[in-house]
């Protein structure tokens, strides 16, 4: 009979965590920006987290850590799959965006599928 005392305070317990976690959940407020990962420049380096926004039509990246990048005049020339290799660094579900920029640069962006079509809006295609 006592292990029935202990098992429903037990449960109740973690009931109210889940609950507390839930609202908290809902309560949070959506961070701007397309999350991602990018290496710059493209095909070399290091993919590193950040967040891609669009400040009066301007694109730039800002990495978690690092200075922001500004992409003046930024143009996305291809979008693919990334490689299994790639895969291992970054989610293999994940879709990359080869952008160009003034000056010569280039950088590639992956972002989820679901945000695709919001960084293609920001980044007109080439």
């Amino acid at each position: 009979m006592i292990e029935y005392v202990f098992l429903a305070g037990g449960a109740a317990g973690i009931g109210w965590l889940v609950r507390r976690k839930h609202r908290a959940r809902g309560a949070a407020v959506p961070v701007p920006g397309i999350p991602g990962m990018a290496r710059r420049p493209a095909g070399e380096g290091r993919w590193r987290p950040g967040r891609l926004y669009e400040d009066q039509g301007a694109p730039r990246w800002i990495p978690q850590r690092g200075a922001p990048v500004a992409l003046p005049g930024g143009r996305a020339t291809g979008v693919r799959a990334p490689s299994v290799r790639e895969g291992i660094s970054i989610n293999p579900g994940s879709r990359i965006v080869t952008c160009a920029y003034e000056g010569g640069g280039s950088i590639e962006i992956a972002v989820m599928p679901l945000d695709l079509r919001e960084l293609l809006a920001v980044l007109p295609q080439a």
